[in-house]
């Protein structure tokens, strides 16, 4: 990802468009970084009541 925002943020200072695949690439990170978010505060929330969403013991 940092080389995802490093790229944007270059691209910014030098008032130049981002390259399609960089946006696509960014909005691809960004959905799987809040989908994991949200299945772990899922997991969380439903641990505190006694049923957890996913089995993660070993």
């Amino acid at each position: 990802m940092s080389f995802i925002f490093s790229g944007a943020s270059r691209n910014a200072k030098l008032r130049r468009p981002n390259p399609p695949v960089l946006d696509y690439v960014g909005y691809v990170l960004c959905g799987i970084t809040a989908g994991a978010s949200l299945v772990l505060f899922a997991h969380a929330a439903g641990s505190s009541v006694g049923m957890p969403l996913l089995a993660l013991t070993v």
